[in-house]
């Protein structure tokens, strides 16, 4: 392996040097006073020699996504309200086939975005008003996420989901 990537050094160095040497024959041997003649032998020598010189390592590329580096850190506030705003995709009519699974989401999100803002940073005084509201909506839901209470609640559960949202609207800070 050394022998062939030392061959493959060599011949662009050769290559050249024949190149300049064929110059110098069509010239009547004289490049100049400016230019010096290359002898083609120690091209390949310093070619050779350059091949065989350590090398600096290649420094691994520096990431650009910032990840967190706990599996088990909280969840930001940031990505627990893009998964509440991704409920807005989602939509039923009270008893439609789809309500069972977007009442249940909905509760599953405004769950996320409230365990996130209890545990982030800033403290959770500073999200007082949201995490009160959904503090009355799961005393309203009893703990029971059933399907019928989910479709009993209904009208507290997207109110609340709506009220989060335009408070977080206004508070750009904590989700971008």
């Amino acid at each position: 392996m050394l022998i062939r990537s030392g061959l493959r050094a060599a011949i662009p160095a050769a290559l050249l040097a024949a190149c300049l040497a064929g110059c110098t024959a069509d010239t009547g041997g004289d490049l100049g006073g400016d230019v010096p003649s290359v002898d083609p032998s120690a091209a390949i020598a310093s070619e050779a020699a350059a091949q065989k010189a350590p090398r600096m390592p290649t420094p691994p590329p520096t990431p650009t996504l910032i990840i967190q580096d706990d599996p088990n850190a909280p969840e930001l506030v940031r990505d627990a309200f893009a998964g509440l705003q991704a409920t807005y995709q989602d939509g039923c009519t009270p008893k439609g086939a789809n309500c069972a699974y977007f009442l249940g989401r909905v509760n599953d999100e405004l769950s996320r975005v409230d365990r996130a803002m209890k545990a982030d940073k800033k403290g959770p005084g500073h999200f007082e008003e949201p995490i009160a509201w959904m503090g009355t909506l799961r005393a309203a839901l009893g703990g029971d996420a059933s399907t019928p209470n989910l479709e009993k609640h209904r009208t507290e559960l997207i109110g609340t989901r709506d009220r989060v949202n335009t408070w977080m609207q206004g508070h750009p800070d904590d989700y971008r």
